[in-house]
């Protein structure tokens, strides 16, 4: 395989000591040799000194916010656009089990010219997903049904070439938990061509203490909710398609 192609992997990151070096360590197992970012969100705990002692290069977002997965990912997007990057593939830092073949499918579906974005969807704990089961794809269905076959919209596993990333970020994502169904909502809003590609079983850190679990997903699923009836409103789809069967 050629490595004509520059690839840069993300990982947004914010207190993954137990796994960043791991993700960091099989991303450079990859036959395309990607340059590795990691957004460290002000972790209280060793990820930055940690990712960087793995060989990854380490940022901070400019503004601490929690939450603000949308901060970090935009914040190490600028950085990759500011390089050779031709292709730009986010991965979240917490999986325990990620591999280089997970690098290799989701960039292969770019280069290969399948898809302008790739998106992994994976088997999951069925305890997992809840934002993804309640919020996320009953209201895709409801205001966006052409997006509403969709696995995982919530994907942290999302892959594109840099002229994608581009037309993205100026459109002004937003800062929080919102921002992975709002890059799948505009991309394919753009006309973009977007495909899932299956990575097999993600198995991802968890909370210890479950009422520190709701609480999260609440704040998450509020975020996720705001953001698609935000899309919603912004592209007619309000009046046009909220329809729903009681």
């Amino acid at each position: 395989m050629s490595n004509a192609k520059n690839v840069t992997v993300i990982f947004p990151a914010k207190n993954e000591a137990n796994t960043v070096e791991n993700a960091i360590m099989m991303v450079k197992q990859s036959q395309y040799k990607p340059e590795i970012i990691v957004v460290d969100a002000f972790s209280t705990d060793k990820t930055f000194e940690i990712a960087k002692k793995a060989g990854a290069f380490v940022i901070q977002p400019e503004i601490q916010m929690h939450p603000g997965k949308g901060l970090a990912m935009k914040a190490g997007l600028n950085k990759a656009l500011g390089s050779s990057s031709d292709v730009i593939l986010f991965l979240d830092a917490d999986i325990r089990n990620l591999t280089a073949e997970w690098v290799d499918k989701l960039v292969k579906a770019v280069l290969d010219g399948r898809c302008d974005m790739s998106r992994g969807f994976y088997l999951r704990h069925p305890r997992d997903g809840a934002v993804t089961k309640l919020v996320a794809r009953p209201m895709l269905a409801v205001f966006f049904p052409e997006l509403a076959h969709f696995e995982q919209p919530l994907s942290g596993e999302v892959c594109a070439r840099k002229e994608v990333w581009e037309s993205l970020l100026k459109r002004s994502p937003p800062d929080g938990w919102g921002v992975d169904v709002w890059f799948l909502i505009e991309c394919a809003m753009l006309g973009y061509n977007i495909l899932e590609v299956f990575l097999g079983t993600k198995d991802h850190t968890s909370f210890a203490d479950y009422e520190e679990d709701v609480t999260k997903l609440s704040k998450m699923a509020e975020q996720v909710g705001f953001t698609i009836i935000r899309e919603a409103m912004k592209y007619d789809r309000i009046t046009a398609q909220s329809k729903i069967s009681v």
